[in-house]
């Protein structure tokens, strides 16, 4: 299973240059070992995607209440293909317009890009 989660610039800057193995996040979903995390960053001062993702497997859960607050987990994660999955869109490479910007989702693969969040508006 793939799991898409908004990931802030400077946590996603971190994860992509090999420093940050890991994430605290709220046990929202069925995560579970051996799955995929669709890292997709995301700017919340614009509240939009930049565009950049990248793709991560669960390596390990840990939800032992005394280390992690009720209702959260720490997932470790190894990259995986990270080379097909981190994208800079400056142009239109895959010819979406400038009003979408394309990033890994769940199901995503090099076949299936879907659509997301408007381009910004008065940049």
């Amino acid at each position: 299973m793939i799991h898409a989660l908004k990931t802030l610039p400077e946590f996603f800057e971190a994860v992509i240059s090999g420093k940050k193995k890991f994430e605290v996040r709220k046990c929202d979903r069925p995560f579970q070992v051996g799955d995929l995390l669709a890292l997709n960053e995301y700017d919340a001062e614009r509240k939009c995607y930049t565009g950049r993702s990248c793709l991560v497997r669960i390596d390990y859960i840990l939800c032992d209440r005394e280390y992690c607050k009720s209702s959260y987990v720490i997932i470790s994660f190894s990259p995986m293909m990270t080379a097909l999955y981190i994208r800079e869109f400056t142009k239109d490479p895959l010819g979406f317009g400038n009003n979408h910007i394309p990033m890994a989702t769940q199901g995503d693969d090099e076949r299936h890009i879907q659509r997301h969040c408007p381009a910004e508006e008065g940049r």
